[in-house]
């Protein structure tokens, strides 16, 4: 399917290139997403999101170079439109403030349900998260 402007544009960020691929898969199978573009750390996210400028961004909160939550706000500050998913192994609520105070849309736990990702991409890329 050839992305248009229904098609939710999003850039995936993880260390770890099996994730990442399982992500595209995934995303591969919704007719309204497109995966335009990977990265494996922080500075690699915030370079690809300036040339890519994606819809939405799921973004893994440990990276080796910086924290997810950092390059969130690392974005956020060049591009306050910017609508970013956390990812992540444990669900804490001590990342949660920091996160939310960055200008991220919503926390996912990595073992969830595809589902449950598909709902929240929705949800957030429709502003209502």
């Amino acid at each position: 399917m050839s992305p248009d402007a229904n098609t939710i544009r999003i850039l995936a960020v993880d260390d770890h290139a099996q994730f990442r691929e399982g992500i595209a898969t995934l995303l591969a199978a919704q007719p309204d997403m497109n995966l335009v573009a990977q990265a494996s750390n922080g500075q690699q996210a915030i370079d690809l999101f300036r040339t890519h400028r994606p819809n939405i961004t799921l973004m893994d909160l440990r990276l080796p170079d910086m924290s997810g939550i950092d390059t969130a706000l690392a974005i956020r500050t060049e591009f306050p439109e910017a609508r970013i998913i956390i990812l992540t192994t444990f669900d804490s609520d001590t990342e949660r403030p920091r996160a939310r105070a960055a200008g991220v849309g919503a926390f996912v736990l990595k073992g969830g349900p595809p589902r449950k990702l598909m709902e929240v991409i929705h949800l957030v890329h429709a502003g209502s998260v």
